[in-house]
């Protein structure tokens, strides 16, 4: 059989489907390169792109559900997906919410969490990433007003995982805000965990067993150790404790015309830990679309729900680009940049030093 008909013939089989298998997707992706080598007149948008579903579909590898995520997840099965992960609307007022006292945002969030409970798998996990709720200067951490209704659901708090991130907002009337928390809550004590899958180099991996029947054997394990649940990404692992990753901002390879997206990489980790591959993860608040692709990077089935078209379209665009190997894209561990010193924006302006020094 011809290249050209082995191309067409994955195609269609991707399209009968409503999907495109990640099996047929690297075929597909090698052939190209190969067909692009032997004939120039192939250009990188004729590659089969995905029939992203508009609704749930069993046999779907990437669904974008729009409209309002409490109507799209009472037409959910139970029990479906083995990780939920989302960063919720902060009700601090920008474009796509309205602000609201905190209690009344609180208890429009309820009937939402009720329904994620439902579709979450029995040994699933529930991942919610917030940040604080400012209201005249007083500090209100979002994480603690949703343990209560987490718990209240029957969801067990397995750890409080702190995000850093070195840039945002400068306060004038307390300290600058750096961090936002991820709560991991299993639905039972029967969870998918990988560890192996996240652990870190160990500091010291020499270290060995200084008594009894182990004694002068290494005393870690060979594979690393337990990332902890404060990570930081440093130059060569996540060891020191922080999860220490960029906000998206400006500069930021990911940036979308999404005034809150948060990075591919902070939702890898948990992909990696907390699904199998094959495995569904849902995000209910799906932006434009980042916790789609990080599962769609390691070969999970990815859901999403939007109101907003404009960002449907967006996570549409970023996941083609994704398939065609094109997407802008900070990759896991990478360390987070360090001036040197040489940089003009790393240098004391003259101006102050005189200042400092008169």
């Amino acid at each position: 059989m011809g290249y050209l008909m082995i191309w067409r013939r994955l195609g269609e089989e991707g399209k009968e489907m409503n999907c495109l298998t990640t099996a047929n997707h690297r075929i597909l992706f090698t052939m190209f390169k190969f067909m692009k080598e032997k004939d120039p007149r192939y250009h990188q948008t004729t590659l089969w792109q995905p029939n992203i579903a508009k609704s749930f579909n069993p046999n779907a590898d990437v669904i974008i559900a729009h409209g309002d995520s409490i109507d799209i997840l009472q037409t959910l099965p139970d029990d479906l997906f083995q990780l939920i992960i989302t960063s919720p609307p902060y009700n601090v007022g920008k474009e796509y919410e309205n602000a609201k006292t905190l209690g009344v945002y609180l208890e429009g969030l309820e009937p939402i969490i009720k329904e994620l409970v439902r579709v979450l798998s029995p040994e699933g996990s529930l991942c919610w990433q917030v940040g604080n709720y400012i209201d005249k200067f007083e500090v209100f951490p979002l994480d603690m007003y949703y343990y209560p209704i987490f718990k209240n659901r029957g969801l067990k708090l397995r750890n409080r995982i702190v995000w850093h991130f070195g840039h945002g907002l400068h306060a004038k009337k307390r300290f600058s805000g750096r961090y936002e928390v991820l709560l991991w809550f299993t639905k039972g004590d029967d969870y998918i965990f990988n560890l192996d899958d996240v652990r870190v180099p160990a500091k010291y991996p020499g270290k060995t067993y200084y008594k009894g029947p182990n004694y002068g054997k290494p005393s870690g394990n060979p594979l690393g150790k337990n990332p902890s649940d404060i990570w930081k990404i440093v130059l060569k692992d996540w060891e020191t404790g922080l999860w220490e990753i960029p906000n998206v901002k400006a500069n930021h390879p990911e940036k979308t015309i999404h005034p809150c997206q948060f990075p591919i990489e902070l939702v890898e980790r948990c992909v990696l830990a907390l699904t199998n591959k094959g495995g569904w993860v849902l995000d209910p608040f799906s932006g434009v679309g980042s916790a789609l692709l990080a599962a769609l990077r390691h070969n999970r089935k990815a859901m999403g729900c939007e109101r907003e078209k404009e960002y449907i379209e967006i996570a549409k665009r970023r996941i083609a680009d994704f398939y065609a190997g094109k997407l802008p894209y900070r990759p896991l561990g990478k360390p987070v940049y360090r001036p040197t010193g040489r940089e003009k924006v790393s240098r004391i302006p003259e101006k102050w030093r005189k200042k400092k020094e008169g």
